[in-house]
């Protein structure tokens, strides 16, 4: 199926990155965003000085602050809010949707409070969606910059999935497909709460070491809440589970590791936040992972120390003290 117009909501660098990827493959975008002003100024200099500064926005791009309008025609809606307001925005717009519209989700995080996927909520509010999910190791930053990027595309029906992947793929963008709508949802969700991990080992001034530990065990945990909430384990060793997991680690680009920083370093993690300036998924996501692998039954002791400092129950001194000084085990 050839897509021609395509909605995207949400103008963050994300967003705005996504909307440049298709317009560079011919796809007439209709980028929103909230915010008037935002939006009536990337309109008349082409370019997301906010979010991707020095990058020229295609013309094949259009701008607009009403969901309706670029929803108008579309033939498929990219959905680029951050995930605690997926719920919200989904729910203002899904009736501008045409009958079996693909919906696409770029989005990374558990709903707090519910618990849920992004793919949840939007069956939950939409029962007949037909959905998909894009993850993998992608910083925005790259993408609009044309740099070689791998992603997957997920969706419970191989061929809504092979649509996206057609969509988006490029000389520069090459594109997977799979069926684990979950494992791909909990892999980029996931690893937001080992990146801020990454980052308080960093700015504590611990090494390499520390570091390659956490990931390591991190994943394992990513894995163990993913296979018990039906996922393929083996989702987790693939682009949206390790892929996604090293580059968020490991690059200044992440807003988690910089946040993880700033906290290992002393910073009050309220404080922190608000100094990385946007979106910091990680915080959320690690409270409700924390109590989705409760509920579950599940054994994330990672997870859980770092959801004890950002609470300020336990400085990042003694939730290392606390890792380090478990009772010995064989490595599962």
């Amino acid at each position: 199926m050839e897509w021609k117009k395509i909605a995207v909501l949400g103008a963050g660098s994300w967003g705005t990155a996504l909307a440049l990827s298709l317009a560079k493959n011919g796809r007439s975008v209709c980028l929103w965003g909230r915010n008037s002003a935002s939006m009536a100024e990337m309109e008349r200099t082409r370019e997301n000085k906010k979010y991707l500064p020095g990058v020229r926005i295609d013309e094949n791009v259009s701008f607009t602050d009403n969901a309706g309008e670029a929803l108008a025609g579309a033939e498929a809606a990219v959905y680029v809010v951050p995930a605690q307001a997926f719920r919200s925005c989904f729910q203002d717009t899904h009736a501008c949707l045409k009958a079996e519209i693909p919906v696409i989700n770029c989005a990374k995080g558990i709903e707090r409070g519910t618990h849920r996927l992004i793919s949840q909520i939007a069956a939950e509010i939409r029962p007949d969606v037909r959905f998909a999910v894009l993850s993998g190791p992608s910083h925005a930053e790259e993408v609009a910059r044309g740099l070689p990027t791998t992603l997957t595309a997920a969706s419970k029906d191989l061929g809504t999935a092979a649509c996206v992947q057609d969509l988006f793929m490029s000389d520069s963008l090459r594109v997977y497909t799979s069926l684990d709508v979950v494992g791909t949802e909990l892999g980029g969700a996931l690893k937001n709460i080992i990146a801020l991990g990454a980052g308080i080992s960093d700015g504590m001034g611990y090494g390499d070491n520390a570091k390659a530990a956490l990931m390591t065990r991190g994943l394992r945990e990513m894995a163990r809440l993913g296979a018990a909430l039906g996922a393929d384990r083996n989702t987790f060793t693939g682009l949206s589970g390790v892929g996604d997991l090293i580059v968020t680690c490991t690059s200044m680009h992440s807003r988690n590791r910089r946040c993880g920083i700033m906290i290992g370093e002393g910073t009050a993690p309220d404080e922190a936040t608000e100094k990385v300036g946007m979106v910091v998924e990680g915080m959320y996501t690690t409270e409700a992972a924390y109590e989705l692998a409760e509920a579950c039954g599940v054994e994330m002791p990672i997870t859980e120390q770092i959801y004890r400092v950002i609470r300020g129950d336990v400085t990042a001194e003694e939730a290392v003290r606390t890792l380090m000084g478990r009772e010995k085990k064989h490595e599962d």
